[in-house]
């Protein structure tokens, strides 16, 4: 997809705001990747299948809206990502593939989930457990309240991508 890709950029304007610039040109990787996936589930008759687990998904809502986050179907989505790797490893899936740390992709270079987030999957799932606990920051100390602040932060942050779409409802007589 890098040739469209970079048809892609070289077609639109760019921003003054660098960090911005990045992100949204990585958002667009994604839902090119899906645009993808829909191309060739379409010509098989075939679903699109996420790839989100429930942290991911609910907690922190680290992936793209209408990129990966655009599927027809989510079978690990309510799985934490520690039921996800004994999943894996019940399926035989190779131990390179389960230890593997996560990443996008979608900057062109190496690094993790855990570099973009600031902690990891396993400290994430922690802190969603705590959260949903009615824990608050100031129950922890040091990297525990670093954690769970990165998780309160980004979970407020993208409820937009967790939520319903918001739907305007029109009043029948203005209609």
């Amino acid at each position: 997809m890098t040739p469209v890709f970079d048809t892609f950029q070289k077609q639109v304007s760019t921003s003054e705001n660098e960090s911005l610039l990045h992100l949204s040109l990585a958002n667009t990787r994604a839902r090119l990747r899906m645009t993808t996936l829909y191309y060739f589930a379409g010509i098989h008759g075939l679903l699109v299948t996420g790839t989100g687990n429930k942290v991911e998904d609910f907690g922190v809502g680290f992936y793209t809206k209408y990129g990966d986050g655009g599927v027809d179907l989510s079978p690990i989505a309510d799985l934490m990502k520690s039921e996800v790797r004994e999943l894996a490893k019940f399926l035989n899936v190779p131990e390179s593939i389960i230890k593997a740390k996560p990443t996008d992709g979608l900057f062109g270079d190496d690094r993790s989930d855990e570099d973009q987030i600031g902690a990891n999957y396993d400290e994430l799932e922690w802190a969603m457990k705590e959260a949903e606990k009615g824990k608050t920051s100031a129950d922890f100390s040091s990297r525990e309240a670093e954690v769970f602040a990165i998780y309160k932060r980004l979970n407020k942050a993208n409820q937009h991508k967790m939520n319903p779409i918001p739907v305007c409802i029109i009043p029948a007589e203005y209609k």
